[in-house]
């Protein structure tokens, strides 16, 4: 495998609240956005792996047939919120080995309001054991949305052990907030106070609305080629993919409490991964893009990704390490939490945002000299996907 895959276009819409245009719509401007961006046509393209999570079966040949329909394969990919980047996984894969040279990743969501829960209620649920847990260890947990029962639970869970006060928490969606104002893409640009955070409706246990990301709808695509393609069309080959990994559930997720159920085991084992193919360490990392769904999963996935120690992201945070100024920058674009969250194209997202930040080409949120930056996103279920970019 060559560990020269060269991220050459992107392209994303703004994001939006459930309600406005439909995913084809999205769909397609990410894609002519990501193939201008590239400067090539849509004729270049080998293969287009698709993620999305709320639609219909072949719903990527859908988007996709609205650019152009070129005979090409199109897979569809569903992994929960982990979808995008385990599209961006496939389409890596897919250069990296030499079965193409120039592969699309695409994703995308059209979201119905309200908080992730489970959809079909008539087959076992994916979700069994996750929420099994979750009901074992907290009263009236079963009134609660799925993904608002583990990650308060795993809140809960992470300031019994260490301490941490709930202003830990609400600092992190202030620190998402100063970031967002300066993303035109963001779902929510407001500058945040603590007292706002905390103040806001109460979710479940000591989880506020405000520590939540917002359900939304939204599009983004990603072009990756060898580079020999890239010089061959005289591309750009200013970001590459030095390494990436994928990592799924072990018995450790439903044995060792709420922390391990929301993925900072499975986090922590595609990390290594990362940092060992690459010969580097989180120490060595200029920015992040961490799947920041709550605030409690950047508290516990800032630990798992080894930026901080265990029960020190409490000192981690009140020394300004997770942002301008410190060790890293975390979640520049503003994050979930104020980005938003369209569950199929996250994780495209959080390549297009690495991707424009080691350009250089990310206006006022830029993170100046960024030379590496490490990529994110999971899914309960469960999946993680982290990847490591690197400016040439």
């Amino acid at each position: 495998m060559s560990d020269s895959v060269v991220v050459t276009g992107v392209g994303m819409t703004p994001f939006l609240k459930p309600g406005g245009a439909p995913y084809t719509d999205l769909a397609r401007e990410a894609v002519r956005g990501a193939l201008q961006d590239a400067g090539i046509g849509y004729e270049c393209i080998e293969q287009a792996y698709v993620g999305w999570v709320y639609g219909d079966t072949a719903s990527g040949q859908a988007a996709l047939y609205g650019v152009c329909q070129s005979g090409i394969p199109i897979v569809n990919v569903n992994n929960a919120c982990a979808t995008g980047s385990t599209a961006l996984y496939l389409a890596r894969q897919a250069v990296a080995t030499g079965a193409v040279e120039c592969a699309l990743a695409l994703g995308f969501e059209q979201m119905p309001p309200g908080a992730v829960d489970i959809t079909y209620h008539d087959r076992p649920s994916p979700f069994a054991k996750f929420m099994d847990v979750a009901n074992r260890k907290f009263k009236d947990a079963e009134q609660v949305p799925i993904a608002i029962r583990v990650f308060a639970g795993a809140g809960f869970e992470y300031q019994q052990k260490y301490g941490a006060p709930n202003e830990l928490f609400a600092k992190v969606r202030v620190k998402a907030s100063r970031h967002a104002q300066h993303n035109e893409r963001a779902i929510f640009r407001k500058v945040l106070s603590v007292e706002e955070v905390l103040s806001s409706p109460s979710l479940f246990l000591n989880l506020t609305r405000l520590q939540a990301c917002p359900p939304t709808c939204g599009a983004a695509a990603a072009i990756l080629c060898s580079e020999a393609f890239a010089k061959r069309h005289s591309l750009s080959a200013r970001v590459r993919m030095r390494a990436q990994a994928m990592a799924t559930d072990c018995p450790s997720t439903f044995q060792d409490g709420m922390i391990n159920v929301v993925g900072a085991d499975m986090t922590r084992r595609a990390a290594m991964k990362v940092y060992e193919t690459a010969g580097v360490g989180p120490e060595d990392i200029d920015l992040l893009e961490l799947h920041d769904c709550f605030t409690v999963a950047e508290v516990i996935y800032s630990e798992a990704l080894g930026l901080c120690g265990e029960g020190d992201t409490e000192k981690f945070v009140e020394d300004g390490d997770n942002t301008y100024g410190g060790k890293f920058v975390i979640n520049p674009s503003g994050g979930l939490l104020s980005k938003g969250h369209p569950l199929g194209a996250t994780g495209i997202a959080q390549c297009a945002e690495i991707v424009w930040q080691l350009r250089g080409e990310a206006g006022a949120r830029q993170v100046q000299n960024a030379r590496l930056a490490l990529q994110h996103n999971l899914g309960l279920g469960g999946a993680c996907v982290v990847g490591l970019y690197e400016r040439m």
